[in-house]
């Protein structure tokens, strides 16, 4: 721990962990690289006509994966990583889409000319006769070549590094939660900044552009050289990082729907848990939709009593049009709601905290909001609406900081000022990468010592722990995060990802992702909420969970169940959850069964009652002869939801592609959890299909589905529902 009296020193790239944004290569040379490997190929694939629609689709398959890369690239700043990952996973819905449709274009436009050598087959004219073989293993060689000196195997095997099996039995009793009571609870207002590293308050590289921020960091304990490690870099992972003090990964196995996880890591205690423990409140407000990437989830999950997002702005009618961006409300109406909730709780008298994040400053453009238009900054780089935007930034957490401030509660309170992450790729990017960057991390309330901290070891893993030791100095640590405070700290996951290349540090997002599961239990059962019960989660069905031989939860499986089970191990247990129409042939009930298999060809199937009581996983199972029977799966006929009178209905359909088994249809509502009425159906010789079924009430969403295993395939050509008879009144 040291005071600064000078900039800090620089940070860089340290093996598979992103601590800075610093190049480790230079980019323009790889790219030339790059160029002239493709043209090789493109030569290569011209000159002979020995497998030319093979190497026609090899080639577009490379430009299609190069193009998705650039586009990844653009919207993470570091290609392929864990942001991707788990922005795949999580929901998408409230992203603001809209502010990146230049790179959405650039995308379609380089995926276009990806197809092209599929059209180039039919040119012939410097196709050379003979020797095809060699033309094809030489396309083939450079191929390989392009795809390993391409960033797409660098960051596949970043990737694979992250994610491969670890055991972290080593570092676990490195997890720290805090039990001791608080001694003396002051009240917390958390202003995160989006984007907002510390990089913009350098007046040498922006002169004037944050003088408020500026006079804030020297009013405050300012932490400099704080870095982000990987499984902190994006929004929701910044917030998990800080306030948790654990990188941010998607739970084990396959998880493309992470909004079907009831609870956001449910074994992890966080800052707002404890606080919540010693009598706090916490309470959050947002400008953005509360859903996107499952922000709101995890607040709730972990001491939250309140979460104000868009919606929740949305219901106050007085806010107008003018103050919404693609994002979600502007922040002059966040902070200035924030500060008049700041009143409220104090006036309340119980402790609490109260984060808050900011929006208008989020990549590639930044907003202005409405008291800050004809905000201009005049700069060197020209008029970029990014550097607008964070003057106005500026202007609006120091205002709200400064009321608090002058409230008759500001001494009482101790205010954070931090950024989520570092920025990701924006207008200023050029600027950016030449420069030493870090995060802003200051703590301003009466009883901290204004001064610069000095951090080499430092990442938002320690932020929440630093915090604590401010308002308890026997409080000092929170997770895996240390408070940069103790000089005398003991070495985590901060340091392990600056060590030796980042080697040790997978072991510490092994042990984030057990986080998802909690411990590994062999009972299965469905709640009350028809969820299946995964050691301290609760996941929405259809799920697959596969057992290795110890017993231990290998992976959980949520989207394509039916292929995963056809695809497993043998040698592991499998444990599939569904409505029992997945399972059987020629009669279900709707009710949900569980299907077990091992390795000894053991198989049982397990239903409602049972589930309902819970069942052990490694229970013996009745023998089984021959193959593991093929899952079905429920796949969407109808589009959307139709409302649909009470009475009697013909369901006719015919499909051009049919299974050539029979099969289950049923009719479905309130979000496909209610089984309305089903039957089991085999196409005639023109595919037609007939069934008729009745409403005994009126249905608002009814949608239509069929079982079908991941093999079958069911193409409509035709779709009706008509009514046959009215329903008998009285």
């Amino acid at each position: 721990m040291h005071v600064l009296a000078a900039a800090p020193v620089g940070w860089t790239r340290v093996g598979t962990t992103s601590i800075t944004t610093t190049p480790s290569l230079p980019k323009l040379p790889m790219l030339w690289i790059l160029l002239l490997s493709l043209l090789l190929l493109c030569w290569l694939f011209l000159a002979s006509d020995k497998w030319v629609w093979w190497k026609a689709s090899a080639f577009s398959l490379l430009l299609l994966a190069l193009s998705a890369w650039w586009l990844i690239d653009k919207l993470s700043g570091d290609g392929l990583n864990a942001a991707t990952l788990y922005h795949l996973g999580a929901d998408m819905e409230g992203a603001g889409v809209s502010d990146f449709k230049g790179y959405i274009a650039g995308f379609i436009v380089l995926a276009l000319v990806s197809l092209l050598p599929l059209f180039a087959t039919r040119v012939k004219r410097w196709r050379r006769p003979g020797h095809g073989g060699a033309w094809f293993a030489g396309f083939i060689a450079v191929w390989v070549g392009t795809i390993m000196f391409s960033p797409l195997a660098r960051d596949g095997q970043r990737l694979y590094q992250q994610l491969r099996p670890v055991d972290f039995a080593r570092i676990a009793p490195e997890y720290q939660v805090p039990t001791q009571p608080l001694q003396r609870p002051r009240n917390i207002v958390w202003i995160y900044g989006e984007s907002l590293e510390r990089t913009y308050l350098d007046e040498a590289v922006f002169p004037g552009l944050m003088p408020n921020l500026n006079r804030l960091a020297s009013e405050s304990l300012d932490v400099r050289g704080l870095a982000s490690a990987e499984g902190s870099g994006w929004t929701i992972a910044g917030l998990v990082s800080s306030m948790c003090g654990v990188p941010l990964t998607t739970s084990q196995g396959d998880e493309n729907s992470m909004d079907r996880m009831g609870s956001f890591l449910p074994k992890a205690v966080c800052l707002g848990d404890y606080l919540k423990q010693q009598g706090y409140t916490n309470h959050y407000l947002g400008g953005a939709n509360g859903q996107f990437a499952g922000k709101g989830q995890f607040l709730a999950s972990h001491g939250f009593d309140e979460v104000h997002d868009l919606a929740w702005f949305k219901q106050q009618k007085k806010i107008g049009r003018i103050h919404y961006s693609a994002w979600g409300v502007h922040d002059d109406v966040l902070l200035d709601t924030a500060y008049q909730r700041f009143e409220q709780l104090s006036r309340a008298g119980s402790p609490f905290m109260l984060t808050t994040l900011t929006m208008d400053t989020h990549h590639p453009a930044g907003h202005l909001p409405v008291s800050c238009k004809g905000e201009c900054y005049q700069s060197q780089y020209g008029n970029i609406g990014l550097l607008n935007a964070l003057k106005c930034t500026d202007r609006l957490i120091s205002q709200l900081v400064e009321r608090i401030q002058a409230s008759p509660y500001g001494k009482d309170t101790l205010i954070v000022i931090a950024s989520d992450h570092l920025a990701m790729p924006n207008d200023l990017s050029h600027v950016l990468a030449k420069q030493q960057r870090e995060n802003l991390l200051l703590f301003l309330g009466d009883g901290v010592t204004p001064r610069q901290l000095a951090v080499e070891d430092g990442s938002t893993l320690d932020s929440g722990a630093t915090l604590l030791s401010l308002l308890d100095p026997n409080l000092q640590t929170m997770g895996f995060g240390r408070s940069l405070l103790d000089d005398k700290r003991a070495p985590s996951a901060s340091v392990a990802a600056r060590r030796d290349g980042g080697r040790d540090y997978p072991q510490y997002l092994a042990f984030a992702r057990s986080l998802w599961l909690g411990e590994p239990t062999r009972e299965l059962k469905i709640d009350g909420d028809d969820q299946v019960v995964v050691g301290l989660q609760h996941v929405q069905p259809p799920v697959l969970l596969e057992y290795d031989k110890d017993w231990g939860l290998k992976s959980v499986y949520l989207e394509n169940t039916s292929r995963q089970f056809d695809d497993a191990d043998p040698d592991n247990t499998l444990a599939y959850v569904d409505r029992c129409t997945a399972f059987e042939d020629g009669s279900a009930d709707g009710d949900w069964c569980a299907l077990l298999v091992n390795r000894d060809n053991g198989i049982k199937l397990y239903r409602d009652n049972d589930l309902r009581g819970g069942i052990a996983v490694d229970a013996p199972l009745d023998a089984f002869q021959g193959p593991r029977p093929s899952v079905r799966q429920a796949h969407m006929i109808t589009q959307k939801g139709r409302r649909t009178r009470a009475g009697q209905y013909m369901l006719q359909l015919v499909a051009s592609t049919r299974p050539d088994r029979g099969f289950w249809i049923e009719a479905v509502s309130s979000q496909r959890k209610v089984v309305l009425a089903q039957q089991w159906v085999q196409p005639d010789a023109n595919g037609k299909i007939n069934v008729s079924f009745g409403l005994d009430h009126e249905v608002d969403d009814l949608e239509i589905r069929a079982w079908l295993n991941h093999a079958e395939k069911l193409a409509v050509d035709t779709f009706a529902l008509v009514p046959s008879r009215s329903r008998p009144r009285g």
